[in-house]
């Protein structure tokens, strides 16, 4: 038995010892996909995956600050570039892991926004949400819609800018804006009012994911960087209402 109890753990041990742990940073927008896919992603490998969500822009500053994250799921490409420029994501592990959809959303049914500038211009719209755009990519998209569609002089003073795409979302959710541009993926199954914004009105919002410099000896960062470009990963990010490439 005492021989049979040492087999077993010696079987064992290899498996404990590749197990992992990784803290990353994902985008606002993505955060609920990450679970679904940090979920199975853990199940299958064993490692263990922590996340912590805010706007790109400010987990880019935390990255740039020491935060320990070993990946970055990031809501653009610019910032994993810079990131890699700076020497704080390692060379040639970023890659494009969804693209991103635009949506202008109100949960009330009378806003229906079958023509958006008719909507945007209604004098009974009172507040409009946006994410910061110096903040958000989701915000910078959107800004640049309101742009295209002749209407951002007349609704500047309308808006409310949420720190990130989740905050922007809790806004119009709550009643606190009629209506506000948000992710494709957070309304993908409410009713209410909905335009998905044509992809030629804003720049493609190409989400990027890095390996970051403390998760380059990391196994579970890197596992799960590897994980984003299978093809299971990929089916449950394009059923949360994101493209991929």
């Amino acid at each position: 038995m005492m021989r049979l109890l040492l087999a077993l753990a010696l079987l064992l041990a290899p498996a404990a010892a590749q197990a992992d742990t990784a803290l990353i940073a994902v985008a606002a927008n993505f955060a609920k996909p990450a679970e679904r896919l940090i979920q199975g992603f853990a199940a299958e490998s064993g490692h263990q995956i922590e996340v912590s969500t805010g706007s790109t822009g400010n987990l880019a500053a935390q990255i740039r600050n020491g935060a320990p994250f070993t990946l970055f799921l990031s809501a653009d490409e610019r910032r994993p570039a810079e990131l890699e420029a700076e020497g704080l994501a390692v060379a040639g592990s970023r890659f494009t892991y969804a693209v991103g959809k635009l949506v202008l959303w109100g949960p009330d049914p009378r806003w229906v926004v079958i023509d958006p500038a008719t909507s945007l211009n209604d004098p009974e719209l009172k507040r409009l949400a946006i994410a910061n755009p110096e903040l958000a990519p989701y915000g910078r998209a959107a800004e640049e819609v309101l742009t295209a569609l002749g209407v951002w002089e007349a609704v500047e003073p309308k808006l409310v800018r949420g720190e990130d795409i989740g905050q922007t979302y809790q806004f119009v959710a709550s009643g606190n804006a009629e209506l506000g541009f948000v992710a494709l993926s957070q309304v993908l199954d409410a009713s209410g009012s909905r335009w998905e914004v044509p992809q030629d009105l804003y720049t493609p919002i190409r989400q990027q994911a890095a390996l970051l410099e403390p998760g380059e000896g990391n196994a579970a960062a890197k596992a799960l960087l590897d994980y984003l470009r299978s093809e299971p990963a990929r089916e449950i990010i394009r059923a949360a209402g994101y493209g991929v490439e």
